[in-house]
């Protein structure tokens, strides 16, 4: 039976903010005898796709992993094959976000990612930053433990000069200094492919999230699926560490 955005929309279980591993776009291609840039092509029509669909359910963060830090390890033509198409998916795209009411906001060192690309990115923030639709954060040359790092990094340079006592750092102040500090932690992370890791994402926010395992690849990976892993989670009782009747109560 198919599962229609309004059911999601009108259930107050829903997750608020959804997060993606979209794994796949290469295995996608190699299965047709394609290259793989095919599948990344492809996989972008996904993300469209699952965007519009968050939106519709009443999703307000999606998260979608697109290039990590450890991804510039792959063969150069490739990376930069990559890099070009995500200079022209966000000049196509970022107006038609804004048209739609939908933030943009990228996480990950964009100190690494090509001049133009990281300018378009920056251009497409500021334009967006009042929408309040849905916000697609876009995590982009991004590691948590890189995350972590520089979050440290931060609070230590802040010590040194005396703006933050050592007895004060809590989690509150770590949490303040990392990539998604104005967002919510996750309440679902999906990853598609059939893989069960989470390959360096968003390892501190991930403390309490939901997870749901799909077989798709990403780029066959569309509404009907995404929905049955919102409604897997809409049944699901999160605990944050209580018993069920103290959740109950």
């Amino acid at each position: 039976m198919e599962i229609r955005a309004e059911e999601i929309k009108n259930n107050a279980n829903r997750p608020q903010h959804v997060a993606i591993i979209l794994d796949g776009n290469g295995r996608w291609a190699k299965k047709r005898g394609l290259p793989r840039m095919m599948g990344h092509n492809e996989g972008v029509k996904t993300v469209k796709e699952i965007v519009t669909a968050s939106a519709e359910a009443g999703v307000k963060y999606l998260t979608i992993y697109a290039f990590s830090k450890q991804n510039w390890n792959r063969p150069k033509d490739e990376v930069s094959s990559i890099m070009s198409l995500l200079l022209k998916t966000a000049e196509r795209e970022i107006k038609e976000l804004h048209r739609n009411n939908v933030r943009l906001k990228v996480i990950g060192d964009r100190n690494d990612l090509p001049t133009e690309a990281r300018e378009v990115l920056e251009q497409g923030m500021e334009l967006t930053k009042n929408n309040e639709l849905l916000t697609l954060v876009v995590a982009l040359s991004y590691g948590s433990r890189d995350e972590i790092l520089r979050a440290v990094n931060t609070i230590a340079t802040e010590v040194k000069n005396g703006n933050i006592e050592p007895g004060d750092i809590d989690e509150t102040t770590l949490g303040s200094k990392l990539d998604t500090a104005d967002i919510p932690d996750p309440d679902l992370i999906i990853r598609t492919s059939g893989e069960y890791r989470i390959s360096n994402y968003l390892l501190w926010q991930a403390a309490y999230a939901e997870f749901y395992f799909a077989e798709e690849l990403w780029p066959d990976f569309h509404r009907q699926n995404y929905y049955k892993a919102l409604m897997s989670y809409t049944k699901r009782e999160r605990r944050f560490g209580k018993t069920s009747e103290q959740v109950s109560t």
